[in-house]
């Protein structure tokens, strides 16, 4: 049972039911899910020259919203992220918006969820610079995430954080006390802070857009007064026990980076009006639980969670920002006194030793044998432009 199948067999019901009101972006995302391995993307046949099977590989959409898209995209971010691990700690730190900030995000993905990576980014630096704190230049990956287990709208961001950093001057490694970063209380306040500070500023500068029963903040005086109640809320930042070591930080990763909003392995049943799935009631112990929902309602709550076109939800800063990694992170070895770095493993290169063992899904599923292409199959014309293939 996976999502697509829901979307094949009530997505038609859900686009007439909600025309006027489905987005661009949402209608691609459903288009692309549906096709998603079947024939009228396309594919190959391929044979095993052992036992005789013969079997079609459909294509994959390589939407970033799909279940099934992200295997490939994962590991091959992995093997970058795993030659720029240090001989260090991580610490896992997450920035929760409150719930009246994540009724204005969703009416404003790309602004609001921008400014939820900048704040959280900025907050985490500003404190980690004081030299009553750590008193160094760190550096951090942020993963935006924008659903709960029952895939309400949830919108926070994961930072994976090095439990260290450059002193000012650049010439020594300042590591954090055992067992501990930054006070969260402190990270809590001046997240609360920034985050409505540049809220404003998005709103004085026209950013923001509000409707049906946020249209009223388009007052300039309902607007503040909203700011004004969140500024008594207790804004929630949380941080868990750092990893163990450079293996749990890539598993880790590996488990967030390029999550959707539900994994076809918990979707139980689907019916001619409902859809079934698992999901942990953190409320309750982290007890699983069977949610059942109508078929519309689990599209709609699916939805929810896409993106804007290009918008990147993993995002670099400090001293892992795009711009200057590399040599920041050499600077941050040899102040490590790290002899061997931490690098990549080689990929097998099957072509060159034709002795290498071939990768699971390039093998017989009947004797093992290595499968062979033995014909491309064309896609179906009229599929090809019915979506964008946005993988950001």
């Amino acid at each position: 049972m996976e999502v697509a199948d829901v979307f094949r067999r009530h997505g038609d019901a859900y686009r007439r039911a909600r025309d006027g009101h489905l987005g661009r972006v949402e209608r691609r995302v459903m288009r692309a899910i549906e096709l998603c391995r079947t024939a009228e993307l396309g594919g190959h046949t391929e044979a095993c020259p052992d036992c005789g099977l013969i079997r079609c590989a459909y294509n994959s959409c390589r939407n970033r919203h799909c279940p099934k898209c992200q295997g490939q995209a994962r590991a091959e971010w992995l093997a970058a992220r795993q030659a720029e691990l240090l001989p260090a700690p991580y610490f896992h730190v997450v920035f929760t918006l409150p719930a009246p900030v994540a009724e204005i995000a969703f009416q404003n993905k790309s602004v609001v969820y921008a400014i939820l990576f900048r704040t959280a980014a900025e907050t985490l630096r500003r404190i980690a610079a004081d030299p009553k704190h750590l008193g160094a230049e760190i550096g951090l990956v942020a993963v935006l995430h924008t659903w709960g287990q029952n895939l309400h709208h949830h919108p926070h961001v994961h930072c994976v954080v090095p439990g260290g950093g450059l002193s000012p001057d650049g010439a020594r490694w300042i590591g954090c006390r055992p067992g501990f970063f930054l006070p969260v209380r402190v990270l809590s306040q001046l997240f609360r802070r920034l985050f409505l500070k540049a809220l404003r500023a998005a709103f004085e500068a026209g950013e923001l857009g509000f409707f049906g029963e946020l249209a009223d903040l388009a007052r300039s005086a309902a607007f503040s007064d909203r700011l004004r109640a969140l500024r008594r809320v207790e804004w929630v930042v949380y941080a868990k026990r750092p990893f163990g070591g450079p293996a749990q930080v890539l598993a880790y990763l590996g488990r967030y980076t390029h999550r959707v909003a539900i994994a076809n392995s918990r979707i139980v049943e689907m019916t001619d009006t409902d859809v079934a799935f698992r999901w942990k009631d953190y409320r309750h112990g982290g007890k699983m639980k069977v949610m059942t929902l109508a078929a519309q309602e689990f599209i709609r709550r699916f939805l929810l969670h896409t993106l804007p076109d290009g918008f990147h939800r993993i995002r670099h800063f400090g001293f892992l920002a795009n711009g200057h990694r590399a040599a920041k992170l050499a600077l941050c070895r040899k102040l490590l006194d790290a002899s061997v770095s931490i690098s990549a493993p080689e990929p097998t290169n099957t072509s060159a030793d034709s002795t290498a063992e071939p990768p699971a899904w390039s093998r017989c599923p009947c004797c093992g044998g290595a499968l062979v292409v033995v014909s491309i199959l064309s896609d179906t014309p009229s599929s090809r432009p019915a979506f964008w293939n946005d993988s950001s």
